[in-house]
This record gives C-alpha cells, structure tokens and sequence, in this order.
C-alpha cells in the first residue's frame, strides 16, 4: 500500500480502574490503516478488537495515546464535532444488523440521511439508490421481518453507505449468517472498496474473510500481535498460518 493513512493510532492504550487495579483492555497499540484498504482485524474474545474498533469508531476516547482520522486528532473534537465525524465520515456494520423492525428497507437507511441533514424526501431518494447498489430495489418497502438474514446485512450495509463515508467498520458481519450468504456480503464489502474507494475495516473470526482483505491485524492481549500482507498469510482448514510473521 502507498497511499496516505487514513486512520492512524499512536500508542493507545484504554485502561479500566476496578479498585486500586488498572485493567488493560488496549497496550501501546500502533497502527496505520490506509485509504481504500480493506483490514480485517482477528484475535479471540477478550483480546481487544472490540475496544480498538471503538477507538477508531470515535465511539470512545483512548486513556492514553492518539487516534488521527484523515489528520484530525480525535481527542481534540468537540462531541458535535464527534457526532459529525460518526454520520459522515463512517459507516457502521454489526453482527446482529440492528434494523427498526417497524420501519421498512427504505425508512431503515432514510433515517441515517435524514440525521446528516437531507429532507425526507431526498433521503428517502439517496436510500433507494443505496438498496438498489447493494441488490436489493425489489425490497424497498419489506419490514426486516419479511427479509433473510442475508438482506438484511444487505440494508445494514446500504445504510452504512447511504451518507457516502470513507470508512466502513464491520463487526463480525458474517457472524450471523450461513455459508454462501457470507460470501455473498464479503464480496458486497469488497466491492464497496473497489467501486467506491472506501476503506473496509473488519472484526472477524471469518477466515473467508481474509480472501477479500488487504492486510490482516492480530490482536493479542490488547496488544498488537503481528501484521501481514494478505499474500503472506497461508490459509488452512481449521488454522490460520501466521505463526512465522513479525
């Protein structure tokens, strides 16, 4: 990769107090994602990987170091200024999709337009056309109730993109759904980098996952534990090979 960073975080560190005991869910992490790349970050539960995809989701604030977004220091924004990095500068995908079950395909990733500002009227226009670049324009008006699982990635993902971010973070977003329709929403996540130029940034324990990726981060004890190209990683039935990479 030779483009610019477009997150970059600086020995970050978050720290739990329980008693006199600090509790390190984050070390010293370093790391540098870059534009239009796709990472997919691994590690077992408790590792950490759910504390840094808050740190660079600008959900939460670091005890100790630097989170920068495309050269901004995070700690140095306003909560407003926060809220306006999180609607437009991010798209947020999750495991369970959390969709209003009351409110059709079309309302669920309007509503993300309208709190960037547009009328309901250009939201509902901006979300069709979001549904209909991720397959789904023949399902505009179904409650996630009349949906798969895998449609409803799919809503997930259009209302992730319907503000035009730079950044997707997805977590675990094949965690809930079978074989083939995983590998339908990996290929739609790596087409949103391809097509669109977003940096895809993942939490998995997929390794299909890795097919798509760029670069693949271990997180290990809050620390990270190593970092290689997507070529340098060997993939096996039942085992990961990275055992021999710094």
């Amino acid at each position: 990769m030779t483009s610019e960073p477009i997150i970059r975080t600086v020995n970050i560190s978050k720290i739990y107090k329980i008693g006199e005991e600090e509790l390190y869910a984050l070390r010293d992490v370093s790391l540098e994602i870059r534009r239009n790349e796709y990472v997919s970050i691994m590690g077992p539960s408790g590792s950490g990987k759910s504390t840094f995809f808050n740190m660079v989701g600008a959900l939460d604030k670091p005890s100790k170091g630097d989170v920068f977004m495309a050269g901004y220091r995070l700690t140095d924004l306003s909560p407003s200024q926060l809220a306006w990095v999180r609607c437009h500068n991010i798209g947020y995908v999750f495991q369970s999709f959390n969709l209003i079950p009351t409110m059709t395909a079309l309302e669920n990733v309007a509503i993300a337009r309208i709190f960037s500002g547009r009328t309901p009227s250009e939201a509902r226009k901006d979300a069709a056309e979001a549904l209909g670049q991720v397959g789904l324009s023949d399902r505009l008006e179904h409650v996630p109730g009349a949906l798969s699982g895998g449609q409803q990635q799919r809503v997930a993902i259009a209302r992730a993109i319907v503000n035009k971010p730079s950044i997707i973070l997805a977590d675990e977003p094949t965690g809930n759904l079978d074989l083939h329709t995983g590998e339908e929403i990996i290929k739609l996540l790596s087409d949103m980098k391809t097509n669109f130029g977003i940096t895809i940034i993942t939490a998995t324990h997929d390794t299909k996952m890795l097919s798509a990726s760029d670069t693949v981060v271990w997180i290990k004890d809050g620390r990270v534990d190593r970092v290689a190209a997507r070529s340098d990683v060997k993939i096996e039935v039942g085992s990961i090979d990275g055992s021999t990479l710094a």
